[in-house]
């Protein structure tokens, strides 16, 4: 027991926080806590704090990484695009390790096709694991590779000292980004993004 006034208090105590202290001892420790003013919750609840705004759901994440080599330039790849087009190779038989596989044979394939055939302008992948969704009643599988044609009106485009062709415009989009919520209630197993990856070639 600490003694108030006795030899056992330290002397560069105060008479009053001793006598605080001999009542921390000897007494209930919330009840002093209340005299003195202390208030300590006997249970403290974290909540996430979600600062996304209303309305945006969570998506996997919409930056996409492509395994495989990289894409040369003249592949002009469109992320979470789907361009459609006239099939000059079905994807359902027709598989590709990468996208950059999938480009080259679209390149190939115009470079040796024969008179009269039409030549691949336009590929598009499926890099998903999980398969990707278009607007047909196929279930498109993991590393599809369709290679398509589609009319592009092509004129000369000055650019400082060069001239590039231009394409007047763009395939029809299947779709682009984001599967529309109407889709999705249709397809409740689709991904929010797209996961193919388009790209148009000029001549």
């Amino acid at each position: 027991m600490l003694a108030l006034g006795g030899e056992g208090l330290n002397s560069t105590l105060l008479q009053e926080e001793a006598g605080m202290l001999v009542k921390a001892l000897e007494s209930n420790w919330a009840a002093l806590s209340e005299e003195i003013g202390l208030w300590i919750p006997t249970e403290v609840i974290n909540q996430e704090h979600d600062d996304k705004p209303e309305g945006v759901e969570d998506t996997e994440e919409e930056d996409q990484i492509l395994a495989g080599r990289q894409l040369p330039p003249q592949c002009h790849a469109e992320l979470h695009t789907d361009y459609d087009g006239a099939a000059v190779r079905w994807g359902l038989t027709h598989h590709k390790e990468s996208a950059a596989d999938c480009c080259q044979a679209c390149l190939d394939q115009a470079k040796n096709a024969k008179p009269g055939e039409k030549k691949c302008n336009v590929w598009v992948y499926c890099p998903s694991e999980n398969g990707c969704y278009s607007p047909d009643i196929y279930q498109h599988k993991h590393m599809e590779c369709w290679l398509k044609f589609v009319s592009l009106l092509l004129y000369p485009l000055s650019y400082g000292k060069s001239t590039i062709e231009a394409s007047s415009e763009k395939p029809r989009l299947n779709f682009k980004n984001r599967y529309s919520e109407q889709y999705r209630d249709r397809h409740p197993k689709a991904p929010v993004m797209v996961p193919w990856v388009s790209g148009i070639i000029s001549e």
